[in-house]
């Protein structure tokens, strides 16, 4: 499929995108073309259950997949194995203390993949929405080596989560199992996933059609929270 026979997105970055329910079947979810990334944009978007992805030399692609994959924070799981790594005391967590880092760490390339959608224009546009309060990382440390995190956006009482990386085994586990717990307890509600996959499924993912996933989304994020740093008020659980 043509991108230039899709939706283009002009220069108002407060024009409506189009509807959801016309997004392609194949490939699933694409839905527009063309815009930027300013941060009114980007949010309209992700408050519609709509993101960019897209490679470099592309324009930049808006997607909104269905069925969804989501993660309710209290469903997620952690094997035995992950645990008893996580409670030996190796790792160490934090959050909002080294969000590009983590942004860079998941956009090298993994195995025969030479390629990344965390474009520089990506990391340009997200490291705003962090400085601005919006977006948040889980950062995992063995000693003082970063080896882990996940990035994503906080809109209402709904994560989006972007991407994740692991350099020591499970430590991307680590990172989501400790967000979601933290998710919990500050009452969110959901963590979108945006694609499944087998390692997702396996720590509790599930799928939702897109009328449910976005009747969630629109009560979710409409949960009144301040945008603010998560370095001080994340405190993940001593032991598991």
């Amino acid at each position: 499929m043509n991108s230039f026979e899709l939706p283009r997105l002009g220069s108002d970055a407060d024009a409506p995108f189009p509807p959801t329910t016309k997004a392609l079947a194949s490939p699933n979810g694409l839905l527009a073309w063309g815009g930027d990334l300013q941060p009114t944009r980007v949010l309209k978007a992700y408050r519609a259950g709509i993101f960019p992805w897209y490679s470099e030399g592309q324009p930049i692609l808006w997607w909104s997949p269905a069925p969804r994959c989501v993660l309710f924070p209290a469903e997620v799981h952690l094997s035995r194995r992950t645990r008893r790594r996580y409670n030996s005391g190796v790792y160490h967590l934090t959050a909002d203390t080294a969000f590009a880092a983590v942004m860079s760490a998941c956009a090298e390339p993994r195995g025969d993949d030479n390629g990344t959608w965390i474009t520089p224009e990506m990391l340009h546009a997200y490291t705003d929405l962090h400085q601005a309060g919006h977006a948040h990382s889980v950062e995992v440390w063995e000693n003082d080596r970063l080896t882990g995190g996940i990035y994503g956006l906080s809109i209402g009482s709904v994560f989006f989560g972007e991407s994740m990386f692991s350099r020591q085994s499970d430590a991307s586990k680590i990172a989501l199992v400790a967000l979601c717990r933290q998710l919990q307890e500050w009452g969110y509600g959901l963590l979108d996933c945006q694609v499944g996959n087998p390692h997702l499924y396996r720590m509790g993912a599930e799928q939702l059609s897109r009328r449910q996933f976005e009747d969630l989304l629109q009560k979710l994020t409409e949960d009144d929270r301040p945008e603010q740093s998560w370095l001080t008020r994340f405190k993940p659980d001593k032991r598991w």
